[in-house]
């Protein structure tokens, strides 16, 4: 078992070196929204921040702070509310980027086998086209994708699995984005000005691992995110201009390790990188590596 475990980091380590994009406009993270019905407490807060790195020289800590209100053994309520820093050769920018409002319902457990469903809306803090000294920045620099997105998802546990699939659907666009390659003296990202992003379609596997008599426990997982359609922009002569290979898959892989200080009390850590990448990324959700820290409390 030990030795398990050695190459499950491993290969996690092994990939962030190599790796090229990650995707999350805010669907990698929504297994979170999935509640377990047998959760003693009735509440629970998370803090985390997650440090990671982009494309060209960016590099990202974003925190968010969430939560959970579980009303009954079958229906929970989730809010979550994000802030991100951006670093490159552009400057730094600092801003409030989405809040997170999801409903869970969670079915009665039947021969060990657990359906849960979601819905959920994200709403921006910002138009995406913040900017510094008056300077257009990418999407890579922006702390939202500036839209009103809806979820929805279900998750199957069974046993020490989970696999959970969900839908990220722009619903309202409310994207500013003023940003031309152009003009910028760079060709690191590419022209976003008044981006429209398409919806995204996730798959993802989970195994939970527990030490016996230990507090620790280790959920490897992978991640299919499907791009389901290519993004666009308006161009400099106000034309809606289609960006090519902007569609297509990203597989993630993550390792998260938790420690359980008491029933109401524990400590997250996570390690993630991308397998494989589509061939443009304009969203500016591209990541090389990420690693994130959270503490929960319950009660």
């Amino acid at each position: 078992m030990k030795n398990t475990f050695l190459i499950l980091i491993g290969f996690v380590f092994s990939t962030v070196a190599s790796s090229q994009g990650c995707s999350d406009a805010g669907i990698c993270s929504i297994n979170k929204g999935f509640t377990d019905e047998k959760e003693q407490f009735k509440n629970s807060l998370e803090y985390a921040s997650i440090y990671s790195l982009g494309e060209a020289d960016v590099q990202y800590l974003s925190h968010y702070i969430s939560y959970t209100k579980r009303f009954n053994q079958h229906f929970a309520f989730t809010s979550k509310v994000t802030l991100s820093t951006a670093n490159g050769s552009f400057g730094t920018r600092t801003q409030f980027g989405d809040a997170f409002l999801i409903g869970n319902y969670s079915f009665k457990e039947k021969n060990q086998k657990q359906w849960s469903t979601l819905l959920g809306l994200k709403f921006p803090f910002t138009a995406s086209n913040l900017k510094i000294n008056g300077y257009p920045l990418p999407l890579d620099y922006q702390s939202s994708l500036g839209t009103v997105d809806a979820f929805v998802g279900t998750n199957l546990h069974y046993k020490q699995w989970d696999f959970n699939a969900a839908l990220q659907i722009p619903v309202v666009n409310l994207n500013k984005n003023s940003y031309f390659a152009e003009y910028s003296g760079t060709t690191d990202f590419p022209s976003t000005n008044l981006f429209e992003r398409k919806p995204d379609a996730l798959l993802r596997a989970t195994y939970e691992l527990t030490l016996p008599h230990s507090k620790f426990s280790f959920k490897p997982n992978v991640l299919f995110i499907y791009h389901l359609g290519e993004d666009s922009f308006e161009n400099i002569f106000g034309q809606r201009e289609i960006i090519q290979g902007s569609a297509g898959l990203t597989v993630n892989g993550n390792l998260i390790s938790t420690y359980h200080i008491n029933k109401q009390n524990q400590v997250e850590l996570s390690l993630a990188s991308p397998f494989v990448v589509s061939d443009i990324r304009p969203d500016g959700l591209t990541r090389s590596f990420v690693l994130g820290l959270q503490y929960q409390y319950s009660f």
